[in-house]
């Protein structure tokens, strides 16, 4: 499976796509199984059954390297066969994957499965529902730091596989200048110059503004990245001439704060370059999956 987990600058190269994902599944099957599963006991250990899993539900299908590690560290010779891709769309009862395995070892692995496989589809699902929204614009669907504690990198994943882009990782990674930030440094002008110090270490410095007077001040002290925090459609519109026309040439413009479904479309007709969305990673509703045996004995 192609791996199209690239971690942004600053963060460990280690951290690819199978270390995250055998970190998260090792934990999740301690947390599930721990010294056994005693339920799973009962079940002869030489018996072998065939498996589907369904999606319950129209869907895009994300969480396959991590449901499939479940299933392959329980079972290492687990036969699989994937009839929807990662990042696909499925239909409501559609048979997603196929399984040949030890009966016990799926049964133990069915839980972890789909729990990665139904939050992550959700994830990739809601964010492909907001791509799809400013199709055609040149603004693009970013996510934040409003994750499950434990799950960020496998829910950016899952952002990325529903079209759209990964904000920082982290506090460690970038400089993001809030409203807070701004007051206990002195003021816009105050705190760009201190993130210049920095800089060399951040994949982005970026400055929230809350005015057209602050976005006028951070661009002329060399703001290259601006957040427009909660601004009326209007004031955006202002904003997006306003740095149009600077000399310094114009800076990449986010917006973020309060944008729903229904008022995306106009946000990205202002000319903006990136929305960032909390509720594509903080508000979701699992997708439902389901897993059906049938003995082979």
């Amino acid at each position: 499976m192609t791996n199209p987990f690239q971690p942004p600058a600053g963060v460990s190269g280690d951290a690819d796509l199978q270390t995250v994902v055998r970190a998260d599944v090792a934990r999740a099957l301690e947390e599930d199984v721990g010294a056994g599963d005693l339920t799973a006991a009962l079940i002869d250990p030489a018996r072998r059954v065939r498996a589907r899993i369904l999606a319950r539900e129209p869907a895009v299908i994300c969480g396959a390297p991590w449901a499939e590690a479940a299933l392959r560290t329980l079972d290492p010779g687990v036969q699989l066969i994937w009839h929807v891709q990662e990042g696909e769309r499925c239909a409501a009862d559609q048979v997603v994957l196929e399984i040949e395995g030890q009966a016990r070892a799926l049964l133990s692995a069915e839980r972890t499965a789909l729990n990665f496989l139904q939050l992550l589809s959700a994830v990739a699902t809601k964010t492909r529902h907001y791509v799809d929204a400013v199709a055609g614009a040149r603004a693009q669907i970013v996510d934040t730091r409003k994750t499950l504690p434990g799950l960020r990198l496998a829910q950016k994943y899952a952002v990325r596989m529903g079209g759209g882009t990964n904000h920082r990782i982290g506090l460690h990674d970038a400089v993001l200048i809030k409203e807070n930030h701004i007051a206990a440094a002195g003021g816009v002008t105050a705190v760009l110059r201190a993130a210049a110090a920095v800089a060399a270490r951040a994949q982005f410095v970026e400055i929230e503004c809350e005015t057209l007077e602050q976005l006028a001040e951070a661009l002329d002290a060399g703001a290259r990245m601006v957040l427009l925090d909660n601004m009326p459609l209007p004031m955006l519109h202002d904003a997006v001439r306003l740095n149009a026309a600077h000399p310094a040439g114009p800076a990449i413009l986010e917006i973020s704060g309060g944008v729903t479904l229904e008022g995306l479309r106009a946000l990205a007709e202002t000319g903006v370059d990136r929305i960032s969305i909390g509720t594509l990673t903080k508000d979701v509703k699992a997708v439902d999956f389901s897993m059906r045996l049938q003995d082979l004995s």
